[in-house]
């Protein structure tokens, strides 16, 4: 699904303007705006009242907590690179209605990974969660918060396996998907499911901190696993929308285009994971340097 064996003849320059483009992303990219104006406002809106610091009152309040402050964590990297490397496939079929059933296979694979570690993890914080690093509220000034470090090891890791996906696109490294795709055809999207459901092991985003520790002081694993998987799924819910949008209006433009030149689809997804990768390995594991005063970064004012 995402190496499709046709190459662009100038992949050095996708690579260099899509990591230009991560990099770029990181000077601009302000979580403050990102975390507080939207996703606060998102979930304080789907709620009817303001969610931060506010007590999840019950399970059911847990559960309509959790989707809600999923889609307002929708904006992150992986999503991006998985509604992008899911592009390529769209207008296989030449009518509209058949473009959009053709999208919700992929996107029900995607959600099998995404279940599959949110829900591991989700009874993973019920059972120990008070002793995990997210479970901390003391804010360190000095130093690295194991909190922190569990942060930029899952980010980083799974930037470079974007990163190592996209060059794999554009054929410059060996398809570490090869052999199971050949048995398996879906499973890059399980893959790319499991990536965005790993955002949860590393996610810093304060209203998902807030849930982490309702869950983990319940002890309830049916609470930790369905909470978490709803948080997983309202990730992605505004991003599928989106996407069965722009197939309802450009899928059979993008068709032909695509037609016209195969390569184009290895360009989308390269592109895709690249950016989100660069971004997201540089925001996590170099950026972070420049809030603890180690080195220099390039900011805009408003980051």
């Amino acid at each position: 699904m995402f190496v499709n064996g046709h190459f662009p003849r100038r992949r050095l320059l996708v690579i260099v303007l899509s990591a230009l483009a991560g990099f770029l992303l990181t000077v601009v990219w302000s979580a403050e705006f990102v975390d507080q104006t939207i996703g606060d406002n998102v979930a304080d809106t789907m709620l009817g009242h303001e969610a931060k610091d506010a007590p999840i009152s019950g399970i059911l309040a847990g559960i309509a907590f959790a989707f809600a402050s999923g889609v307002a964590g929708t904006f992150t990297a992986c999503n991006v690179a998985a509604f992008g490397a899911l592009a390529p496939a769209v207008g296989q079929t030449r009518t509209a209605r058949g473009r959009v059933l053709q999208m919700f296979k992929p996107l029900g694979w995607l959600s099998v990974g995404m279940i599959t570690i949110s829900a591991t993890y989700g009874a993973i914080v019920a059972l120990v969660g008070t002793r995990m690093p997210q479970f901390q509220t003391a804010t360190v000034r000095v130093g690295w918060s194991p909190r922190m470090i569990q942060s930029m090891i899952v980010f980083g890791i799974i930037g470079l396996i974007m990163i190592f996906l996209g060059l794999a696109a554009l054929g410059v490294v060996r398809d570490p998907m090869a052999r199971i795709s050949a048995r398996f055809p879906n499973a890059p999207m399980v893959l790319m499911g499991a990536l965005i459901g790993g955002f949860l092991i590393g996610r810093p985003f304060g209203l998902f901190r807030q849930m982490f520790r309702d869950a983990a002081e319940s002890h309830n694993v049916l609470y930790g696993i369905v909470a978490f998987s709803l948080q997983s799924l309202g990730n992605i819910v505004i991003m599928a929308a989106i996407f069965l949008l722009m197939v309802l209006l450009a899928g059979r433009r993008l068709q032909n285009w695509i037609a016209a030149e195969p390569s184009r689809a290895s360009v989308i997804v390269a592109v895709a994971f690249i950016v989100a990768g660069v971004f997201t390995v540089l925001y996590w594991d170099v950026r972070i340097l420049e809030r603890r005063e180690l080195i220099w970064y390039p900011l805009a004012p408003w980051a």
